[in-house]
């Protein structure tokens, strides 16, 4: 499948590599190339530039959001939440109709530190935000409950564990689905929560999942939901 991954930092990266690792045809979309080519600093938590990162990954082509979009029959929202909507723009609207949005992004406020508040809640969530504004687009909220390598690597974390999802389109449920089971989420671990207002309850959790991360001392945790039989 032709995928276009949105974001160029770690959890957009790491998407890329496992996508291509998968035999998906992957490009990634940025708003300037040379000035994501040009940045020689770590991120906050170390991570190397993205020119660093490409020189690795050199099957992966960095292109602008644009064509990242016409290149697409599935995109991946990885941009940082507070940019989601900007960064959709910017790809276009005609680029995204018809198509699934996975979106793994989160509205996070980290200006007052660590657990982060959101910057959207309770009547509102940045899954819905992005399908009301592209409604010819086709909106999953999924996997933002877990750090990015359990995303794409589920085995990270030992045991049964449960990842949820969230949209209004039965098929692009469907197809994100299908993408989940390749990276290795058994079919019976996915929980589909209904339509895209679901999003709130899953984006919500992040404060909690912040605050056991810093308990824990890891970031390679997940939950599992055991209903009483």
């Amino acid at each position: 499948m032709k995928i276009a991954v949105l974001g160029t930092g770690m959890a957009g990266r790491g998407f890329a590599d496992r996508l291509t690792e998968l035999g998906h045809d992957v490009v990634i979309g940025t708003r300037d190339v040379q000035q994501t080519l040009a940045r020689t600093e770590p991120d906050a938590l170390g991570h190397p530039p993205y020119a660093v990162w490409q020189q690795t990954s050199p099957e992966v082509r960095l292109v602008p959001f644009p064509k990242a979009g016409a290149h697409a029959e599935l995109i991946v929202n990885a941009t940082a939440g507070a940019s989601s909507l900007a960064a959709l723009d910017a790809t276009g609207a005609a680029n995204l109709a018809g198509k699934v949005i996975v979106d793994i992004a989160l509205p996070l406020d980290l200006s007052q530190g660590m657990p982060p508040t959101l910057t959207v809640a309770n009547t509102d969530s940045l899954g819905e935000q992005i399908q009301r504004t592209f409604p010819a687009a086709r909106v999953v909220k999924t996997l933002n409950t877990v750090f990015f390598e359990v995303m794409i690597e589920p085995k990270r974390v030992p045991g049964e564990h449960n990842i949820f999802l969230a949209g209004d389109d039965t098929d692009a449920k469907n197809t994100a689905k299908s993408l989940l089971h390749g990276f290795g989420w058994p079919m019976d671990a996915i929980i589909d929560l209904g339509g895209i207002r679901a999003a709130r309850g899953v984006e919500m959790y992040m404060p909690l999942y912040f605050t056991l991360s810093a308990v824990l001392g890891t970031f390679h945790f997940n939950i599992a939901v055991t209903p009483r039989r």
